[in-house]
């Protein structure tokens, strides 16, 4: 209870982050105060509220959240990750803008030198007029030049230009600021270059959520992939195992979800299907009518099944009953002999590793499931999380079928999953054991998958 407490207090503290760091960057650096300004916060505010209570709510039967809140989501975290890029080049902007700002202000600070007393030319572009040269000898006096008045000379430091002269920029006065400077920036390029960036990271991450919505909810993709066994029996060549994952039935993917993907491994008329976890995301009293289609699976020897972190939030006793009762083998930390072709393959289960400490079913055990068997045939280990393959090693397990990661989902997540897993997607190696990850054929939270689209896989064994 403890741990959960830290968890959801930890979560709750990082969104509040988050959304201050966005308010920061869309609302009050692209607004001057007002009320647009005021609307700003107030959206900021709900929206960090909708993130928890789609969380606590979905989980409770309020599935109308599903949509907006998870969506928000996928929007927050791409307006995150592209305003923190755009942190670099907008700081560098900045930078130069102040430089230049700073730059001119220094050269309209320093006064032109102007010419005091007689003779010579003043500069026009100083006094805005050519002051006549002296008069010298006899012309002094003449009537001619007594009736015409001396031109007023040009007093230096005169608060007024003296009529015609240029209105051009001036020098920094104390009328710029109450310290008697002017800033060091223009406020409006400032506000401007605010804008541009809060509106180049709106429109782009709306863009790539509304492909990933797309993406997430168009049908699966199918992947074929090659992985030879060194004791795969010659007989055995080219056996086929049709691996889903994370097909997440929930408030967001219904009983239609299930049937295309039933449909699609059936045309596949593989040897084995493995359904390797994360099947659901919710009671059976909510989503047993939505799993009811597995029961339509077909394979030449048997589709078998092993539970994922989520059948542990969903009441994993239940569902293990309900899976076998549509017909799907659980393998809890067990193993079944596949006779085929005349050959033998060990297919071995374990429960998810998330198991240990719930108190709901038995941790992963890989010596119940792998030990006193015959090591010279080739065992293919069904276990949720690619981590698994570290302990499964020591047990010198050939292949390994997992999912749990989605690929990543939203790129650039799967940086951050390979923190916790050896492989994300795909065909890795740990230790000595092959290991598969398939993307899975679903998503959780956000309906958006960017960079890992939805999978069926057919793995295809071959002999060496």
């Amino acid at each position: 209870m403890l741990a959960m407490a830290t968890f959801v207090g930890f979560a709750v503290l990082v969104t509040a982050l988050i959304h201050l760091y966005l308010w920061k960057r869309l609302v009050r650096d692209t607004t001057r105060p007002g009320r647009w300004r005021k609307a700003g916060g107030v959206a900021a505010l709900l929206l960090a509220l909708l993130v928890p209570a789609t969380m606590v709510g979905t989980r409770n039967g309020s599935y109308w959240l599903a949509w907006p809140g998870y969506l928000w989501l996928a929007l927050m975290f791409y307006l995150l990750v592209l305003l923190l890029v755009l942190e670099v080049p907008v700081a560098v902007a900045k930078l130069v803008l102040r430089r230049r700002e700073r730059a001119a202000t220094g050269a309209l600070g320093e006064p032109a030198p102007v010419p005091v007393g007689g003779g010579g030319r003043t500069d026009t572009a100083t006094t805005g007029h050519v002051a006549e040269p002296a008069a010298t000898g006899p012309t002094a006096t003449s009537p001619v030049a007594l009736a015409e008045p001396p031109a007023a000379p040009v007093a230096v430091g005169s608060a007024e230009p003296p009529p015609g002269a240029d209105s051009g920029p001036r020098a920094a006065g104390p009328q710029d600021d109450p310290a008697g400077h002017r800033p060091d920036h223009d406020p409006s390029r400032r506000l401007l270059l605010a804008r541009g960036a809060a509106i180049f990271a709106g429109l782009t991450a709306a863009g790539v959520t509304g492909y990933g919505v797309r993406t997430a909810m168009g049908p699966p993709r199918l992947d074929r992939v090659r992985i030879p066994l060194a004791k795969l029996p010659r007989g055995m060549d080219g056996l086929r195992i049709a691996t889903v994952s994370d097909i997440h039935l929930g408030p967001l993917r219904g009983r239609a979800h299930t049937e295309r993907i039933v449909a699609m491994i059936n045309r596949l008329d593989a040897d084995l299907v493995a359904v390797v976890g994360d099947l659901v995301d919710g009671s059976v009293a909510e989503l047993g009518a939505a799993a009811e289609p597995l029961r339509d699976l077909r394979s030449r020897y048997g589709s078998f099944f092993v539970t994922g972190n989520h059948e542990y939030y969903s009441g994993v006793e239940e569902w293990v009953r309900e899976v076998d009762r549509l017909g799907l083998r659980v393998l809890q930390n067990e193993r079944q002999e596949i006779r085929a072709r005349g050959g033998v393959l060990d297919l071995a289960g374990v429960n998810d590793v998330t198991a240990a400490g719930t108190g709901l079913a038995a941790p992963a055990d890989y010596a119940a499931a792998l030990g006193d068997r015959d090591p010279s045939r080739p065992v293919v280990l069904l276990a949720h999380q690619p981590v698994a393959a570290q302990e499964a090693a020591k047990f010198g397990v050939d292949l390994q079928l997992s999912g749990h990661t989605h690929g990543g989902q939203m790129v650039p997540f799967n940086l951050l999953v390979k923190l916790q897993q050896p492989v994300v997607s795909g065909l890795g190696e740990v230790d000595g054991t092959k290991v598969y990850v398939t993307n899975g054929a679903g998503f959780w939270g956000p309906p958006v998958r960017v960079g890992a689209p939805p999978q069926v896989t057919l793995v295809e064994l071959r002999a060496p």
